[in-house]
Order: C-alpha cells, then sequence, then structure tokens
C-alpha cells in the first residue's frame, strides 16, 4: 500500500493535535537532517532531548538488529535479559534499587504518582493523599499527569481533573513549607523546567524541598523526563545538585530515539507496587531495552560526559556574542546542551516565528512556550555544526529582528 505522500497529506489522515512545519525529514544521520527535497538541516533540536547519540548511531543501531534477530516482545508473565540489564545498570548507576519500565515520560511519571499514595496508603492513612507540584510545569498528557502539570493551557479542557495536587511558585521554598504538611504524600518537581521556559531549580530550593519532604514523610519525585542521560553534564541532574529524590523518572533520551521510559526508586518504596497494581503491556520490551542499555552504557562514559560540558561552552559564548551583535534576547540559560533563549519584551510571542526563520535558514530548534527559543542538540554534536548551526541561527536572528 506504498503510496506518496506530502505536507498536506497530514490534514488528511491525521488528527489535527499537531501543527508540523511543511518540512518532512525523511534521513538523519549524526547532527544532520535531509528533507524529502534533499535540504539539509543542522538539529539543535534533538526530537526534543531525545536523539542524544544523534540519528542512527551505529552501536544503538546494531543493539537493535541484534535483538531484533533474538525476541521481539513477551508478556510481563515472563522477564527477558536485556529489561534485567538495563535495571541493574540503572541501579548501579544511580541511588535506584529497583525500576520500572514504561513507553514514554508520561506513563513513567504516572507509575510515580500512583506509587506516591499506594506507599502513603500503605505506611500511613488515606488522609495523606495531597500531591505538590509547581506552576509552569510539564509532566505529561496523561489525566493524572496533565493534572500535576502546572500549565492551564494543557489541562483545561479536560476537566475535572484528578483531585488532590496543589500547585505552588516554583522556587519559592517559603510558600512550600507554607503548604506541605502531614496529609501531603509527594512532592513532584523538574531540576530544571524544559516546556515550562528552560528555568533551573535553584541549588537552596531543592536542598529546601528535600529536608521539608523529609519532615512531613512525603516522597520527592524528580521528574528527569528532560534533563537525563547526560543532557546537564551529568548522568542526571540531581547528581550535580547532591540531592537524592526518592523517585526518578526518566525517558526521552534513555532509548535514544526508541521509545522507552522508567522509573526508578528504593526497595522500601518499591514494594507497595505489588503484583498487579500496576502494570504495561510494553514496558519493558526486549527492543527497547536492548537499545537503551546501550545508549546509557555510551552516555555514562565520563568522556563524553566532560563533552557536554564543554560543548555547554561553546553554544553559550557563540549565543552570547550573537546576542551582543543582534539584541533579541534578554536572557540565555540552561545547563549542559539544554539551554532556553528568552526573547526581550519587543519580541516577547514570537519564538515559534524565530523557529521557522531558523529553519528556512537549515538549522532547526525548538520553543519552550511563546517567547524562548530552546536548543537540545545531541550531547555528541561536532564542533564545526555548532559552529555552522549557530551561523544559519544568527540569519535567523535577523530576519525577526527585521521582521522578514
Amino acid at each position: 500500500m506504498a503510496r506518496t505522500v506530502a505536507r498536506h497529506t497530514f490534514e488528511e489522515v491525521m488528527v489535527p493535535n499537531y501543527a508540523p512545519s511543511d518540512v518532512i525529514p525523511v534521513r538523519g544521520q549524526g547532527s544532520r537532517l535531509w528533507d524529502q527535497a534533499g535540504k539539509e538541516y543542522i538539529d539543535f533540536a534533538g526530537g526534543i532531548a531525545v536523539t542524544a547519540l544523534g540519528h542512527c548511531h551505529p552501536e544503538l543501531q546494531q543493539a537493535l538488529v541484534s535483538q531484533s534477530t533474538q525476541l521481539w516482545h513477551l508478556s510481563n508473565g515472563w522477564t527477558n535479559e536485556p529489561a534485567l540489564q538495563l535495571a541493574a545498570d540503572l541501579g548501579e548507576l544511580t541511588f535506584a534499587d529497583q525500576v520500572f519500565f514504561a513507553n514514554s515520560g508520561a506513563e513513567a511519571n504516572e507509575a510515580a504518582l500512583k506509587l506516591t499514595r499506594k506507599y502513603a496508603r500503605d505506611h500511613y492513612n488515606s488522609d495523606k493523599h495531597e500531591i505538590i507540584a509547581f506552576n509552569n510545569a510539564f509532566h505529561g498528557r496523561t489525566l493524572f499527569t496533565v493534572a500535576a502539570g502546572g500549565q492551564p493551557a494543557y489541562s483545561q479542557d479536560y476537566t475535572p481533573l484528578p483531585p488532590g495536587i496543589i500547585h505552588l511558585p516554583f522556587n519559592d521554598l517559603a510558600s512550600l513549607e507554607y503548604r506541605i504538611s502531614d496529609t501531603t504524600c509527594a512532592v513532584i518537581m523538574e531540576l530544571i523546567q524544559g516546556e515550562g521556559g528552560v528555568i533551573p531549580a535553584e541549588p537552596t530550593f531543592v536542598k529546601g524541598v528535600r529536608e521539608l519532604c523529609d519532615k512531613y514523610n512525603a516522597l520527592l519525585i524528580f521528574d528527569e523526563i528532560q534533563t537525563g542521560m547526560g543532557r546537564t553534564g551529568s548522568l542526571f541532574a540531581y547528581q550535580q545538585h547532591k540531592i537524592i529524590p526518592d523517585i526518578l523518572t526518566t525517558a526521552k533520551a534513555l532509548g535514544g530515539g526508541f521509545p522507552v521510559a522508567a522509573m526508578l526508586t528504593r526497595k522500601h518504596i518499591a514494594d507497595s507496587f505489588t503484583v498487579g497494581s500496576h502494570g504495561s503491556t510494553y514496558g519493558g520490551n526486549p527492543l527497547a531495552c536492548a537499545v537503551a542499555g546501550k545508549a546509557l552504557e555510551l552516555i555514562s562514559n565520563p568522556t563524553l560526559l566532560a563533552g557536554v560540558r564543554q560543548r555547554h561552552t561553546l553554544f553559550m559564548d557563540g549565543l552570547q556574542q550573537l546576542n551582543r551583535k543582534i539584541d533579541i534576547f534578554q536572557e540565555i540559560r540552561g545547563e549542559g546542551l539544554l539551554i532556553g533563549c528568552e526573547l526581550k519584551a519587543h519580541w516577547q510571542g514570537k519564538a515559534r516565528e524565530l523557529q521557522r526563520f531558523a529553519e528556512q535558514q537549515g538549522v532547526m530548534v525548538l520553543i519552550a512556550g511563546p517567547d524562548v527559543m530552546r536548543l537540545a542538540p545531541s550531547l555528541i554534536i561536532s564542533y564545526p555544526e555548532i559552529n555552522r548551526g549557530l551561523k544559519q541561527l544568527a540569519q535567523a536572528m535577523l530576519a525577526l529582528k527585521m521582521g522578514y
């Protein structure tokens, strides 16, 4: 049933909840993409922090091909070697004792939120059910996770939302101290609010959240869907803060582009997920876990992580140099290779327009809300590709400034 497809095919056959670019990429290699017309692009978007090792990394390809000749899928009535190996490796590299696998970040966060409520019910009482989240946060698109997210634009059409979720200002420890109580079962937070504008959590805030959770016997969930797997220059961002959560969720770059997610926790917490209390048909799929195992091996290499920090400096220096000349950003912020450039007041609301200009120039970027351009390229993007992409981005910035 092969047929010729083009951008107009989207309106004909796809549910219209996305508004994709007119460009259809058909091939990727490393940090470069080519569209149907053969035009080449430098990829500063990384599939929203997913393709951490670039497109079609040969070792990830080999892991997938090798596993595809052995075993594709089992029900969770059986386990499999790639899942066991990946779980053991994640535990060795983090605080965690045990792992639950899912397919997406939303599913990992759904599992984490459910686990905190069941843990509180098992160890305390049913009154201890409140979950504290933060304004501007993003935790996924399921009904539970969209309720936990702090952006009404994503949740307002789906009321009534699951109750018992409280939203507070991010980086405001006083408001948390005032509101947290013995009825709080969990606090969920991003260490860098990605979709919310690339806003890092302040170190004193992270430390204070941990202390308040301990005081009120609430579990602390770090949503590292976007910051995990080397994105900030350490394997997970919590390792830079030296604050250990009770639960951590990760996805996106975990499979380097193959769908897989994980919830990591300690054994005494995991024990509340008794047999049958939660599940996922595809969670722990052998193909996904084989690819993720190789991605974890490569990304956890200290040399690669040091390279992320070096590339951060190159990007920040380059962006600041461009902005000194073109002057459209009021702040450039972020950690590692998760960088946000917030537009000045005159250009507020035009981040998507800047994204379109960048694509025309041959560089793919992201947005994080209407006012922030976001970059999340491959962790191993080459220095020449960084320099070339920044030159193309400069032309896009000029186009926005000049109004064409």
